[in-house]
């Protein structure tokens, strides 16, 4: 089931790369950016994450935390926050259930080779976890951007 914009987003709990939980209910109170991304490291997924990062004192201001979420575990998580100084949590979702409850899994296109995975997707949702906007089949490039304006119009 496809989530739609105005709808209560699914609960989750997930591991950050600390090995601490993190729920829904640890979002509430803030708007919050949840995007999913495919694998740490790839060039696509260094590009988003390194956007969010070069503006995430923006977001800060405006009282929205940044979780990216993949596959990849702890550790691996761990090394890409190390690697490119990432400021935001980002968390793993090894066995993708809230990769699944979120829609972002399916067919994807690379160069003419059909294969399943990570749809990049990106979910803005309000303090009370309601989905204020949904973006899928991300660009990397300048998306942290539109993410940003979206989040001033609340």
């Amino acid at each position: 089931m496809a989530l739609t914009e105005g709808s209560q987003v699914p609960d989750f709990k997930l591991i950050d790369q600390n090995d601490n939980l993190i729920t829904l209910d640890s979002l509430a109170g803030k708007p919050a950016v949840l995007y999913f991304y495919p694998k740490d490291e790839t060039p696509g997924c260094t590009i988003e994450a390194c956007e969010f990062r070069d503006i995430y004192t923006e977001f800060d201001k405006l009282e929205c935390e940044i979780y990216g979420i993949s596959p990849d575990d702890g550790n691996s998580h761990q090394k890409f926050i190390n690697n490119h100084s990432l400021p935001f949590t980002l968390l793993c979702d090894t066995d993708k259930k809230m990769i699944n409850d979120y829609g972002v899994w399916g067919e994807k296109n690379m160069y003419g080779k059909i294969s399943k995975g990570i749809i990049r997707s990106t979910f803005l949702i309000d303090k009370n976890g309601v989905l204020i906007k949904k973006w899928t089949n991300v660009k990397a490039k300048g998306h942290a951007e539109k993410v940003k304006a979206e989040l001033q119009k609340i």
